[in-house]
Protein backbone atom coordinates (compact mmCIF):
# COMPACT_ATOMS: atom_id res chain seq x y z
CA UNK A 1 0.00 0.00 0.00
CA UNK A 2 1.56 3.55 -0.55
CA UNK A 3 2.30 6.42 1.74
CA UNK A 4 -0.97 8.24 0.44
CA UNK A 5 -3.78 6.83 2.47
CA UNK A 6 -1.59 8.23 5.84
CA UNK A 7 -1.12 11.36 3.63
CA UNK A 8 -4.53 12.01 3.26
CA UNK A 9 -5.81 11.98 6.68
CA UNK A 10 -2.64 14.05 7.93
CA UNK A 11 -4.16 16.43 5.45
CA UNK A 12 -7.66 15.56 6.30
CA UNK A 13 -7.15 16.27 9.92
CA UNK A 14 -5.57 19.75 9.10
CA UNK A 15 -9.34 20.76 7.61
CA UNK A 16 -11.01 20.74 10.70
CA UNK A 17 -9.67 24.12 11.60
CA UNK A 18 -12.12 26.11 9.37
CA UNK A 19 -14.10 23.38 9.38
CA UNK A 20 -14.88 23.44 13.29
CA UNK A 21 -14.79 27.50 12.85
CA UNK A 22 -17.84 27.43 11.17
CA UNK A 23 -19.13 24.67 12.98
CA UNK A 24 -19.28 26.49 16.22
CA UNK A 25 -20.86 29.68 13.91
CA UNK A 26 -23.45 27.75 12.65
CA UNK A 27 -24.83 25.08 15.05
CA UNK A 28 -26.30 25.99 18.44
CA UNK A 29 -24.95 24.45 21.45
CA UNK A 30 -28.66 22.20 21.59
CA UNK A 31 -27.50 21.09 18.20
CA UNK A 32 -23.61 20.23 18.38
CA UNK A 33 -24.43 16.75 19.53
CA UNK A 34 -26.19 15.39 16.39
CA UNK A 35 -23.87 18.08 14.07
CA UNK A 36 -21.28 16.34 15.60
CA UNK A 37 -22.29 12.73 14.72
CA UNK A 38 -23.19 14.07 11.26
CA UNK A 39 -19.50 15.67 11.04
CA UNK A 40 -17.79 12.37 11.69
CA UNK A 41 -20.16 10.26 9.60
CA UNK A 42 -18.95 12.10 6.58
CA UNK A 43 -15.95 12.53 7.68
CA UNK A 44 -15.15 8.48 7.72
CA UNK A 45 -16.99 8.30 3.96
CA UNK A 46 -14.64 11.01 3.23
CA UNK A 47 -11.77 9.05 4.04
CA UNK A 48 -13.01 5.95 2.51
CA UNK A 49 -13.98 7.84 -1.27
CA UNK A 50 -10.33 9.84 -0.74
CA UNK A 51 -8.77 6.36 -0.63
CA UNK A 52 -10.73 4.37 -3.66
CA UNK A 53 -8.90 0.88 -4.11
CA UNK A 54 -6.17 1.56 -1.68
CA UNK A 55 -8.35 1.67 0.86
CA UNK A 56 -7.05 -0.20 3.97
CA UNK A 57 -8.70 -2.98 5.62
CA UNK A 58 -8.08 -2.51 8.68
CA UNK A 59 -11.10 -0.93 9.93
CA UNK A 60 -8.74 0.86 12.97
CA UNK A 61 -7.64 3.12 10.09
CA UNK A 62 -10.26 4.71 10.18
CA UNK A 63 -11.18 5.17 13.46
CA UNK A 64 -8.03 6.63 13.73
CA UNK A 65 -8.50 9.11 10.90
CA UNK A 66 -11.81 10.25 12.78
CA UNK A 67 -9.67 10.68 16.03
CA UNK A 68 -6.90 12.25 14.29
CA UNK A 69 -9.30 15.12 13.36
CA UNK A 70 -11.12 15.78 16.81
CA UNK A 71 -7.36 15.86 17.97
CA UNK A 72 -6.94 18.88 15.95
CA UNK A 73 -10.12 20.09 17.30
CA UNK A 74 -9.33 19.85 21.03
CA UNK A 75 -5.71 21.78 20.20
CA UNK A 76 -7.37 24.45 18.92
CA UNK A 77 -9.30 24.48 21.85
CA UNK A 78 -6.23 24.59 24.12
CA UNK A 79 -4.98 27.39 22.04
CA UNK A 80 -8.35 29.28 22.84
CA UNK A 81 -8.10 28.50 26.44
CA UNK A 82 -5.19 29.91 27.14
CA UNK A 83 -5.92 32.99 24.40
CA UNK A 84 -2.68 31.79 22.10
CA UNK A 85 -5.62 32.38 19.24
CA UNK A 86 -9.13 34.11 19.11
CA UNK A 87 -12.37 33.47 17.56
CA UNK A 88 -12.00 29.40 16.50
CA UNK A 89 -14.30 28.16 19.24
CA UNK A 90 -15.41 30.81 21.30
CA UNK A 91 -19.45 30.29 21.15
CA UNK A 92 -18.33 26.62 21.84
CA UNK A 93 -16.30 27.21 25.14
CA UNK A 94 -19.15 29.65 25.82
CA UNK A 95 -22.13 27.82 25.52
CA UNK A 96 -21.56 23.64 24.93
CA UNK A 97 -19.48 22.56 27.44
CA UNK A 98 -18.53 24.27 30.58
CA UNK A 99 -16.31 21.15 31.89
CA UNK A 100 -13.92 22.32 28.88
CA UNK A 101 -12.95 25.92 30.58
CA UNK A 102 -11.31 24.11 33.69
CA UNK A 103 -7.85 23.70 34.34
CA UNK A 104 -8.33 19.74 33.76
CA UNK A 105 -10.67 20.51 30.49
CA UNK A 106 -7.28 22.62 29.31
CA UNK A 107 -4.81 19.71 30.31
CA UNK A 108 -6.96 16.96 28.51
CA UNK A 109 -7.68 19.42 25.47
CA UNK A 110 -3.49 19.82 25.47
CA UNK A 111 -2.90 16.31 25.49
CA UNK A 112 -5.25 14.78 23.28
CA UNK A 113 -4.19 17.52 20.73
CA UNK A 114 -0.29 16.91 20.73
CA UNK A 115 0.63 13.36 22.11
CA UNK A 116 -2.95 11.44 20.93
CA UNK A 117 -3.00 12.97 17.25
CA UNK A 118 1.27 12.01 17.37
CA UNK A 119 0.18 8.33 18.08
CA UNK A 120 -2.78 8.49 15.82
CA UNK A 121 -0.50 9.51 13.15
CA UNK A 122 2.35 7.00 13.91
CA UNK A 123 -0.83 4.01 14.14
CA UNK A 124 -1.73 5.25 10.66
CA UNK A 125 1.38 5.03 9.33
CA UNK A 126 1.96 1.88 10.58
CA UNK A 127 -1.17 0.45 9.03
CA UNK A 128 -0.39 1.94 5.98
CA UNK A 129 3.14 0.55 5.35
CA UNK A 130 1.99 -2.71 7.03
CA UNK A 131 4.00 -2.76 10.37
CA UNK A 132 2.73 -3.50 13.91
CA UNK A 133 1.25 -0.86 15.81
CA UNK A 134 0.35 -3.42 19.01
CA UNK A 135 2.76 -1.58 21.05
CA UNK A 136 1.48 2.36 20.36
CA UNK A 137 -1.77 1.02 19.95
CA UNK A 138 -1.93 -0.44 23.58
CA UNK A 139 0.04 2.83 24.89
CA UNK A 140 -3.01 4.74 23.43
CA UNK A 141 -5.98 2.58 24.76
CA UNK A 142 -4.20 3.27 28.58
CA UNK A 143 -4.06 6.49 27.74
CA UNK A 144 -7.49 7.21 25.84
CA UNK A 145 -9.59 5.42 28.50
CA UNK A 146 -7.85 6.94 31.11
CA UNK A 147 -8.56 10.85 30.30
CA UNK A 148 -11.92 10.02 28.81
CA UNK A 149 -12.93 8.10 31.93
CA UNK A 150 -11.97 11.14 34.35
CA UNK A 151 -13.53 13.63 32.05
CA UNK A 152 -16.99 11.96 32.17
CA UNK A 153 -17.18 11.03 35.76
CA UNK A 154 -16.07 14.53 36.89
CA UNK A 155 -18.47 16.11 34.50
CA UNK A 156 -21.20 14.07 35.97
CA UNK A 157 -20.43 14.57 39.78
CA UNK A 158 -18.49 17.67 39.80
CA UNK A 159 -20.14 21.35 40.48
CA UNK A 160 -20.81 21.64 36.52
CA UNK A 161 -22.96 17.96 36.96
CA UNK A 162 -26.49 19.75 36.37
CA UNK A 163 -24.90 21.59 33.30
CA UNK A 164 -24.26 17.98 31.35
CA UNK A 165 -25.00 18.30 27.58
CA UNK A 166 -26.15 15.85 24.62
CA UNK A 167 -22.23 15.04 24.64
CA UNK A 168 -22.00 13.39 27.42
CA UNK A 169 -23.48 10.77 25.03
CA UNK A 170 -20.93 10.93 22.72
CA UNK A 171 -17.82 10.60 24.96
CA UNK A 172 -19.38 7.21 26.21
CA UNK A 173 -19.38 6.01 22.65
CA UNK A 174 -15.43 6.86 22.79
CA UNK A 175 -15.30 4.66 25.62
CA UNK A 176 -16.86 2.22 23.44
CA UNK A 177 -14.42 2.29 20.85
CA UNK A 178 -11.64 2.51 22.78
CA UNK A 179 -12.98 -0.87 24.54
CA UNK A 180 -13.24 -2.24 20.96
CA UNK A 181 -10.42 -0.87 19.69
CA UNK A 182 -8.02 -2.70 22.37
CA UNK A 183 -9.52 -5.80 22.00
CA UNK A 184 -8.48 -5.22 18.38
CA UNK A 185 -5.15 -4.90 19.15
CA UNK A 186 -4.56 -7.25 21.59
CA UNK A 187 -5.68 -9.93 18.93
CA UNK A 188 -2.66 -8.43 16.96
CA UNK A 189 -0.14 -11.53 17.00
CA UNK A 190 2.99 -10.48 19.51
CA UNK A 191 6.13 -10.24 17.71
CA UNK A 192 8.07 -12.50 21.31
CA UNK A 193 8.93 -16.00 20.59
CA UNK A 194 8.83 -18.76 23.31
CA UNK A 195 12.13 -19.23 25.25
CA UNK A 196 14.49 -22.41 26.75
CA UNK A 197 14.05 -22.25 30.54
CA UNK A 198 17.57 -22.53 31.05
CA UNK A 199 17.34 -18.64 29.48
CA UNK A 200 15.86 -17.72 33.11
CA UNK A 201 17.28 -16.35 35.76
CA UNK A 202 16.14 -15.70 39.20
CA UNK A 203 16.14 -11.93 41.18
CA UNK A 204 19.37 -12.06 42.50
CA UNK A 205 20.90 -12.26 39.09
CA UNK A 206 18.52 -9.11 38.00
CA UNK A 207 19.01 -6.14 40.12
CA UNK A 208 16.99 -4.02 37.96
CA UNK A 209 13.87 -5.95 38.94
CA UNK A 210 14.59 -5.89 42.34
CA UNK A 211 14.98 -1.75 42.21
CA UNK A 212 11.05 -2.20 40.45
CA UNK A 213 10.17 -4.19 42.86
CA UNK A 214 11.47 -2.03 45.36
CA UNK A 215 10.10 0.84 43.76
CA UNK A 216 6.13 -0.71 43.32
CA UNK A 217 5.64 -1.09 46.85
CA UNK A 218 6.02 2.62 47.68
CA UNK A 219 4.08 3.64 44.50
CA UNK A 220 1.26 1.48 45.75
CA UNK A 221 1.12 3.06 48.98
CA UNK A 222 1.15 6.19 47.40
CA UNK A 223 -1.87 5.79 45.40
CA UNK A 224 -4.03 4.27 48.11
CA UNK A 225 -3.11 7.44 50.43
CA UNK A 226 -4.17 9.51 47.72
CA UNK A 227 -7.35 7.70 47.36
CA UNK A 228 -7.85 8.06 51.27
CA UNK A 229 -7.05 11.79 50.71
CA UNK A 230 -9.84 12.69 48.21
CA UNK A 231 -12.23 10.17 50.35
CA UNK A 232 -11.52 12.68 53.31
CA UNK A 233 -9.82 10.48 55.19
CA UNK A 234 -9.97 12.27 59.06
CA UNK A 235 -6.37 11.15 59.40
CA UNK A 236 -3.63 14.37 60.24
CA UNK A 237 -1.46 12.73 57.58
CA UNK A 238 -3.95 13.53 54.96
CA UNK A 239 -4.90 16.73 55.98
CA UNK A 240 -1.70 17.86 56.53
CA UNK A 241 -0.50 16.83 52.94
CA UNK A 242 -3.50 18.24 51.45
CA UNK A 243 -2.66 21.69 52.87
CA UNK A 244 1.25 21.56 52.17
CA UNK A 245 1.50 19.99 49.09
CA UNK A 246 -1.88 18.78 46.87
CA UNK A 247 -4.76 21.49 47.82
CA UNK A 248 -6.21 21.07 44.21
CA UNK A 249 -7.29 17.01 45.52
CA UNK A 250 -10.31 18.73 47.11
CA UNK A 251 -10.76 21.20 44.12
CA UNK A 252 -15.10 21.46 43.90
CA UNK A 253 -14.74 20.28 39.86
CA UNK A 254 -14.31 16.99 40.95
CA UNK A 255 -11.66 15.83 38.28
CA UNK A 256 -8.86 15.34 41.07
CA UNK A 257 -10.94 13.34 43.47
CA UNK A 258 -12.11 10.92 40.41
CA UNK A 259 -8.97 11.08 39.24
CA UNK A 260 -7.26 9.50 42.57
CA UNK A 261 -10.09 7.10 43.10
CA UNK A 262 -10.08 5.80 39.54
CA UNK A 263 -5.66 5.63 39.83
CA UNK A 264 -6.22 3.70 43.01
CA UNK A 265 -8.90 1.28 41.62
CA UNK A 266 -6.60 1.17 38.81
CA UNK A 267 -2.74 1.43 39.53
CA UNK A 268 -3.57 -0.25 43.24
CA UNK A 269 -3.95 -4.15 41.62
CA UNK A 270 -1.88 -3.01 38.83
CA UNK A 271 0.93 -2.75 41.32
CA UNK A 272 0.28 -6.01 42.67
CA UNK A 273 0.24 -8.39 39.94
CA UNK A 274 3.03 -6.61 38.79
CA UNK A 275 5.57 -7.58 41.84
CA UNK A 276 3.67 -11.17 41.00
CA UNK A 277 4.78 -10.97 37.50
CA UNK A 278 8.37 -10.39 38.63
CA UNK A 279 8.79 -12.34 40.57
CA UNK A 280 7.16 -15.21 38.84
CA UNK A 281 8.97 -16.37 35.68
CA UNK A 282 6.46 -17.27 32.46
CA UNK A 283 3.77 -14.18 33.02
CA UNK A 284 3.09 -13.16 29.42
CA UNK A 285 0.74 -10.32 30.18
CA UNK A 286 3.26 -8.78 32.04
CA UNK A 287 4.81 -6.05 28.85
CA UNK A 288 1.28 -5.84 27.82
CA UNK A 289 -0.31 -4.68 31.03
CA UNK A 290 2.86 -2.36 31.36
CA UNK A 291 2.23 -0.81 27.81
CA UNK A 292 -1.16 0.26 28.90
CA UNK A 293 -0.40 1.38 32.42
CA UNK A 294 1.98 3.75 31.62
CA UNK A 295 -0.21 5.47 28.60
CA UNK A 296 -2.91 5.95 31.63
CA UNK A 297 -0.46 7.44 33.86
CA UNK A 298 1.28 9.26 31.59
CA UNK A 299 -1.96 11.09 30.81
CA UNK A 300 -3.39 10.83 34.56
CA UNK A 301 -0.07 12.55 35.71
CA UNK A 302 0.41 15.22 33.01
CA UNK A 303 -3.17 16.15 34.02
CA UNK A 304 -3.39 16.46 37.41
CA UNK A 305 0.41 18.56 37.65
CA UNK A 306 -0.81 20.64 34.68
CA UNK A 307 -4.48 21.06 36.16
CA UNK A 308 -2.68 21.87 39.95
CA UNK A 309 -0.49 24.84 38.87
CA UNK A 310 -2.37 26.43 36.28
CA UNK A 311 -3.95 29.87 36.59
CA UNK A 312 -7.50 28.41 36.12
CA UNK A 313 -7.22 26.70 39.30
CA UNK A 314 -8.48 28.94 42.05
CA UNK A 315 -5.38 30.35 44.27
CA UNK A 316 -6.41 28.09 47.60
CA UNK A 317 -6.74 25.10 45.46
CA UNK A 318 -3.05 25.39 43.36
CA UNK A 319 0.37 23.96 45.42
CA UNK A 320 1.61 26.58 47.32
CA UNK A 321 5.34 28.51 45.44
CA UNK A 322 7.10 26.84 48.54
CA UNK A 323 6.09 22.95 48.01
CA UNK A 324 6.39 23.08 43.97
CA UNK A 325 10.11 21.72 43.67
CA UNK A 326 8.78 18.71 45.97
CA UNK A 327 5.42 18.14 44.33
CA UNK A 328 6.95 18.08 40.74
CA UNK A 329 9.74 15.50 42.15
CA UNK A 330 7.23 13.01 43.26
CA UNK A 331 4.73 13.35 40.88
CA UNK A 332 7.17 13.19 37.95
CA UNK A 333 8.77 10.21 39.77
CA UNK A 334 5.66 8.37 39.95
CA UNK A 335 4.84 8.64 35.80
CA UNK A 336 8.30 8.41 34.48
CA UNK A 337 9.37 5.34 36.52
CA UNK A 338 6.12 3.30 35.23
CA UNK A 339 7.83 3.98 31.75
CA UNK A 340 11.24 3.13 32.68
CA UNK A 341 9.69 -0.45 33.68
CA UNK A 342 7.80 -0.58 30.78
CA UNK A 343 10.98 0.21 28.58
CA UNK A 344 12.50 -2.98 30.00
CA UNK A 345 9.53 -5.53 30.07
CA UNK A 346 9.19 -4.74 26.31
CA UNK A 347 12.65 -4.95 25.09
CA UNK A 348 14.06 -7.98 27.46
CA UNK A 349 10.53 -10.17 27.84
CA UNK A 350 12.35 -13.01 27.95
CA UNK A 351 11.98 -13.75 31.85
CA UNK A 352 7.97 -13.03 30.93
CA UNK A 353 7.81 -15.87 28.36
CA UNK A 354 7.09 -19.20 28.26
CA UNK A 355 9.35 -21.92 27.47
CA UNK A 356 8.64 -24.23 24.79
CA UNK A 357 7.93 -27.09 25.92
CA UNK A 358 5.35 -25.94 28.12
CA UNK A 359 3.42 -24.13 25.20
CA UNK A 360 3.48 -26.80 23.07
CA UNK A 361 1.97 -28.66 26.31
CA UNK A 362 -0.49 -26.39 26.45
Amino acid sequence: MSASAGTGVFMLSLMSIPFYQNFCLIFSAEAFFFAGCTAVLILTISVRFMLKKKAPVDPLFYVYAVLAFLSVVNLIIGLEQDNIIDGFVTFYLKEAEPHINTAHGHMISYWDGCVHYLMYLLMIAAITWGDSYRAIGLYWVGSFLMGTMVYILGNAVGKYGSQVTPLFVLHMLYITVAVWACFRILSQPSTHDSIQESQRTNLIHRPLDLLFIIYLIPALAFCVFRGLVVLDCPSKWCEDYTQQFEPYLKDPSAYPKVQMLVSMLYSGPYYIITLYGLLVPGCEWVPDLTLVHSGALAQAQFSHIGASLHTRTPFSYRVPADSQLVFLLVNVLYALVPHALCYRCCTQPVFFLKPKGEKKTQ
